[in-house]
């Protein structure tokens, strides 16, 4: 398999890490404005605006929006998850379905015509539309409706896509009769904020959204795609296991040129081992879930049930029950199953039969062949398709352990009464890293758990200000 086209090709090395800093700028936010993330931050993405382009669409396939005023990337999908397109509001909560759907009414709403509108004139025009959807609808008396506009219209003030000149959303929260605001309307912001890869009007499953798989008709144009697959699914994943992807993009990453690309475009450290890939943050630059590290009680938790879980293992691996590791194509069959659920059909909600081309793209698959001595890879023994299984009661075993040796107070006062609920998030921010799998009854522990298996509890420190006790630990391996 040829390798694929090096990254960074025209960068000197004396520049290589300024670039490295705007790639990483890019793909950890989702616009990038004047004044978003911070002020000075796009004139240094822009200056590579022309080799970024180049880079993301042959390394990538994804395509980078730069303008003198925004810079977007536009990422293709081969598969959904739960923290894909995840937006929070100011209080950092994510946004629920009637948000998301406020959000995409409001951008139908705004005409090319009018560069302002009131907030009384949206109201105006948006309601119809909401109240024209089952179960949504909108109205102005109803707080929870009121909230969820308010979130969606600060959500668009934050990227610029609505500038506020006059009155206050705020006043008109609490009286709207009387209260009211003006807004400055910026339609190529809002025009990249929503951009689907497909007409949505015509999509009758989720799947639609995703990318064909390998429809090229040439061996040379497969190959390449499968590159530019491996490469999506390195980048925007916390690791890759061969026994869970397809046999094509497993190769692909089994070959230097993939991974090693990622490493030189992004400044990451490629790390191999016998089970699969991953890019490894050790400055913690790149990742929006630092683990281990001082990310708050859920992360802190998190480090120290994987410490009990890895001493667990080495002491029972023998008596463990192993299960086979569920595929990918199983995970996405399940994921699209439930999101088709929810469409409704000439406002009936129907189960919809799969297309044997979604099947062909998420066949289940847990072998893939190992390469030879002479292969630019060594890669060890075949990977597992078992991982050891840790039940729940063993789990919640675990987290009253550490609240009797450790005191409530260690938890903070939002989990110090409430340890098995910082256990469901401990497994959940696990399951995100792929750290761990839950599965019926426990968690599979994942193959790049061991490299946390010397993860050192300290004593518990006073955090300075607010008297809460929080732990610090340390690792020997790099932040991911």
């Amino acid at each position: 398999m040829a390798p694929p086209p090096g990254a960074a090709a025209e960068v000197a090395v004396s520049d290589l890490g300024s670039y490295q800093d705007a790639v990483r700028l890019v793909l950890t936010h989702d616009l990038i404005t004047a004044s978003r993330p911070r002020p000075g931050v796009l004139p240094a993405v822009l200056r590579w605006a022309d080799q970024m382009t180049k880079d993301f669409r042959e390394l990538l396939g994804y395509t980078l929006i730069a303008t003198t005023r925004q810079v977007r990337l536009i990422r293709r999908l081969d598969e959904l998850d739960a923290t894909q397109g995840t937006m929070f509001s100011k209080n950092g909560k994510p946004f629920d379905r009637r948000r998301l759907a406020y959000l995409c009414l409001v951008l139908a709403s705004f005409q090319r015509s009018r560069v302002e509108i009131s907030l009384a004139d949206l109201v105006r025009s948006f309601t119809p539309a909401a109240n024209a959807i089952d179960g949504l609808g909108f109205d102005a008396t109803v707080s929870a409706h009121k909230a969820a506009m308010v979130d969606v219209l600060d959500w668009l003030v934050e990227r610029g896509a609505l500038g506020l000149s006059d009155g206050s959303i705020e006043a008109w929260a609490q009286d709207t009769e009387r209260g009211d605001a003006l807004y400055d309307i910026d339609h190529d912001i809002c025009a990249s904020l929503f951009k689907p890869a497909r007409p949505l009007q015509h999509l009758t499953s989720a799947a639609g959204l995703l990318d064909a798989p390998f429809v090229a008709s040439k061996r040379g144009a497969q190959r390449a795609a499968a590159e530019q697959r491996a490469a999506r699914a390195l980048l925007e994943y916390p690791v890759v296991y061969y026994a869970q992807i397809e046999p094509e993009i497993a190769d692909a990453l089994r070959l230097r040129g993939v991974a090693e690309n990622l490493a030189r475009l992004t400044g990451l450290a490629v790390e191999r081992r016998a089970e699969g890939v991953m890019l490894a943050d050790s400055g913690g630059r790149f990742t929006d879930k630092p683990f281990p590290g001082r990310g708050g009680a859920v992360n802190r938790a998190a480090g120290l049930l994987l410490a009990k879980v890895a001493d667990l293992i080495e002491d029972r691996e023998a008596a463990l029950t192993r299960l086979d590791l569920p595929s990918e194509g199983q995970d996405q069959r399940d994921l699209l199953a439930r999101i088709d659920s929810a469409l409704p059909v000439a406002g009936i909600v129907h189960e919809l039969a799969w297309s044997a081309p979604l099947e062909a793209q998420y066949s289940e698959i847990f072998a893939s062949p190992t390469l030879g001595p002479d292969s630019p890879v060594a890669v060890g023994a075949p990977p597992s398709a078992t991982a050891p299984l840790i039940e729940h009661s063993t789990l919640t075993t675990m987290i009253d352990e550490l609240y009797d040796e450790l005191g409530p107070a260690s938890f903070t006062l939002t989990w110090q009464h409430d340890p098995h609920g910082l256990l469901a998030a401990a497994v959940a921010f696990l399951a995100d890293l792929r750290l761990l799998r839950p599965v019926d009854g426990g968690v599979l522990v994942l193959p790049a758990a061991a490299r946390y298996r010397n993860i050192k509890l300290a004593l518990p420190v006073t955090r300075v200000g607010d008297g809460q006790m929080a732990m610090s630990f340390r690792a020997e391996e790099a932040t991911t």
